[in-house]
């Protein structure tokens, strides 16, 4: 493949933030989403609006000259959500977290499935998920755990449904990772506690997950579409 064209939704920071740079440092021309920032590389569009999607798609592909190869569904929302929060503020928060967290992917995953249909081109779609789609999440987190399971089941209908027209789907599914700019992570997700359920000891860093990243961006084989690649310190194991 020439230089490769990838657009990274929510790569402001984090996991997002790693695999753009990782992607260019292999060749690839990165264009990255954030909700708010704008500059030359980086398209801000808002997922809480249901316009958001098709904005962003429209321009990332204007900046690319009309060619995406490669779409990486990073951009998330994590929020608690209590049982005993009052019932618009429990609703309300569901279907934000949804609209973040899968209707946003699905939407720009069928922009981009459209565009390699009608330019006959093979692409590329890299879903970054969540243990929590397969083992759930706490009692404050039922959305969050819907959003990812519903992200994982998207990913394998893809997969059956384009392979033979050249569209190949990924899926990681990461545990806890640090993507906190400061050094309160552990606090900020109930102490060193969070450590007992991870065998590994620690929780992943965001550079890994990005590498698996890059991989199925750009390396892994044809045969693995409808893969789900977990990392998680064996936290929960399939």
């Amino acid at each position: 493949m020439e230089q490769p064209r990838i657009l990274v939704t929510g790569a402001s920071r984090g996991i997002g933030k790693a695999t753009a740079e990782m992607l260019q440092l292999r060749g690839a021309q990165v264009l990255r989403h954030a909700s708010r920032t704008r500059g030359t590389d980086i398209i801000a569009a808002d997922f809480s609006e249901p316009s958001a999607a098709q904005i962003l798609w429209q321009e990332a592909l204007a900046r690319s000259n009309g060619r995406l190869d490669v779409l990486v569904n990073n951009a998330g929302y994590f929020a608690a959500n209590p049982v005993d929060s009052s019932d618009i503020e429990w609703l309300d928060r569901w279907e934000e977290t949804l609209r973040i967290n899968l209707t946003a992917a699905a939407q720009l995953s069928r922009f981009a499935i459209r565009h390699w249909q009608e330019t006959g081109t093979p692409g590329r779609i890299v879903h970054i998920a969540s243990r929590a789609g397969h083992r759930g999440d706490s009692p404050d987190h039922w959305h969050y755990a819907a959003a990812k399971g519903g992200m994982l089941a998207m990913h394998k209908t893809i997969a059956r449904a384009y392979a033979g027209q050249g569209v190949m789907s990924y899926a990681i599914t990461p545990g806890f990772t640090d993507t906190s700019l400061n050094d309160d992570f552990l606090d900020s997700r109930g102490g060193p506690a969070l450590l007992n359920d991870i065998p590994l000891g620690r929780v992943a860093r965001p550079e890994e997950i990005a590498r698996i990243a890059v991989f199925c961006a750009l390396d892994a084989p044809e045969s693995m579409t409808g893969a789900t690649l977990d990392a998680n310190g064996a936290s929960y194991v399939r």
